[in-house]
């Protein structure tokens, strides 16, 4: 049964295989050990599922980074180890991520007597996964082709426009190790699974010279194509693909002045999660807004949307009104003049212009950058996890995406995003060396909630309860996992990057606390 999985996987044109050890997985590891010894498929091995499961979440990042629309599996063994996927699910959910996860199950009748490892795994990940099946332990193999070309189909979002993670529990009996090798693998002829024809791709818009391009995380180049296009000003999260040259960089700034008040429409692609002053704008109720979505779900917050799109076509170049995109420019300057970085906005600036593939960490790290970095080109190769927008698995997701891409990739992230996910470091002695720059601001403790309205609680209580400020070494921790490590003041870390030679490294970059 293994084998059928892992050929009908092959089959749908799935690459990458993550496996987390376990004696009633092993089955599927036999499996994909011998459809990596014929070349099919390229198997990652990872010693925990939760880092197993984030850094499935790094390739299928890569795959999107490289145009290519692929699913990505995880194995895991029975029991808790299931459990400890669910992180990553709920972030492969929320980012429309196609991620397969396989879990080894013991045999049905098993449940509820009390056997080792043995609980209730099926749908254990609620209204998260896109579709879920439970194969019992002595199915017959050919039957299991339907259900993993219906698991890839749903993951892929090919019949729904909604992609996302999906679950099949797998039962197995002994014997757990086969009797020979799989000598006769091949490529499976695929099931094709068509996608219903939608009708119109792009709704067309009318002349409005006072629109505004909101951009939020994983909204692609479209958007950036569309404000350049109609000439309206483009508001860009770091991480959504369109922070190209050409967008407001002290956007958050300019709406909280009220510059934004005269806009008669709002034009949102990707997820925007970065600003409460964005999120108040979109709130309104005031004005046209316009919400573009290729999927089948869409980010509407508030219930103000007039429109739901899939694609849009700008207006003729001829109707732009100039004297709308040159007052935000104008006053974009204005502010950029007389602007002092906080510390962690240098370090922001200073990464910014380091080249390679960048993943941004969650709380202040994406909000320094938000609030500094000018529009470059760099900017369609930004990333975040930003589904959730949690702290969790950060270096893992890095970790998966350099070893997808082939090429290095930076992640910048707090210090308790560090402490969460430090197991990401680590690499199998057989496993590949990733090209990996850590870089951790570390500010000793939750930054963000300084700027919140708990900043203003009695200091002891801050300190404990929301900053949580940890006894962490980053550098000795890194060198513990077989990386290198360096301290370094953010006024040197240019130079510190500039010398990157590749592999696994973590920059520590000591900051005052909030």
């Amino acid at each position: 049964m293994a084998r059928e999985v892992i050929a009908r996987l092959v089959s749908t044109g799935l690459r990458h295989i993550v496996i987390a050890p376990g004696s009633r997985s092993a089955p599927l590891a036999y499996a994909a050990a011998d459809a990596e010894a014929a070349g099919l498929v390229r198997v990652h091995v990872r010693v925990d599922e939760r880092t197993a499961g984030f850094y499935a979440l790094g390739l299928l990042k890569a795959h999107a980074l490289n145009g290519e629309h692929r699913a990505v599996a995880v194995v895991t063994t029975s029991g808790t180890a299931v459990a400890n996927l669910h992180p990553a699910v709920l972030e492969a959910s929320h980012t429309g991520l196609p991620l397969v996860v396989l879990s080894a199950d013991r045999p049905h009748e098993w449940r509820g007597t009390g056997a080792s490892q043995t609980t209730h795994q099926p749908h254990l990940y609620g209204v998260a996964t896109r579709w879920s099946a439970d194969l019992p332990a002595r199915m017959n193999p050919a039957a299991v082709q339907g259900q993993v070309t219906r698991a890839v189909a749903a993951a892929l979002g090919t019949i729904t426009r909604d992609p996302g993670p999906v679950q099949l529990n797998i039962g197995f009996a002994e014997p757990l190790v086969p009797a020979d090798r799989w000598e006769d693998i091949g490529r499976l002829m695929p099931t094709e699974v068509i996608a219903p024809e939608l009708g119109a791709s792009a709704a067309a818009l009318p002349p409005d010279a006072r629109t505004l391009v909101i951009a939020g995380d994983g909204a692609g180049g479209s958007a950036a194509e569309l404000a350049l296009l109609a000439q309206w000003p483009l508001l860009a999260e770091p991480s959504s693909g369109a922070r190209v040259e050409g967008a407001i960089v002290h956007y958050q700034r300019l709406v909280a002045d009220g510059l934004a008040d005269d806009a008669r429409r709002l034009i949102v692609f990707g997820h925007p999660t970065l600003s409460r002053t964005m999120s108040a704008l979109l709130a309104r109720g005031d004005r046209e807004v316009i919400v573009v979505s290729p999927t089948a779900r869409w980010n509407d917050v508030t219930g103000h949307a007039t429109a739901i799109v899939p694609a849009v076509t700008p207006p003729p170049a001829r109707v732009a009104d100039i004297a709308w995109l040159e007052r935000w420019r104008e006053a974009d300057a204005a502010v950029a003049r007389t602007y002092v970085p906080s510390p962690i906005e240098q370090v922001a600036l200073a990464v910014w212009e380091a080249p390679g593939v960048l993943l941004l960490g969650s709380s202040n790290t994406v909000r320094a950058f938000d609030t500094v970095v000018p529009g470059r080109d760099r900017g369609v190769r930004v990333l975040a996890n930003r589904g959730l927008a949690g702290i969790d698995g950060l270096i893992s997701t890095a970790h998966g995406l350099a070893i997808g891409l082939g090429a290095p990739v930076r992640v910048v992230l707090g210090d308790l995003s560090f402490a969460h996910d430090v197991g990401g470091l680590g690499r199998g002695t057989l496993e590949a060396e990733p090209d990996l720059d850590v870089i951790v601001v570390n500010d000793h403790g939750g930054g963000i909630f300084g700027g919140l309205e708990h900043g203003r609680a009695p200091r002891p209580l801050f300190e404990r309860f929301f900053a949580a400020g940890q006894v962490l070494d980053p550098v000795t921790l890194a060198r513990g996992f077989g990386a290198d490590g360096v301290r370094v003041e953010a006024a040197g870390l240019a130079d510190v990057l500039a010398s990157y030679q590749g592999g696994r490294r973590v920059v520590e970059v000591p900051l005052p606390p909030v």
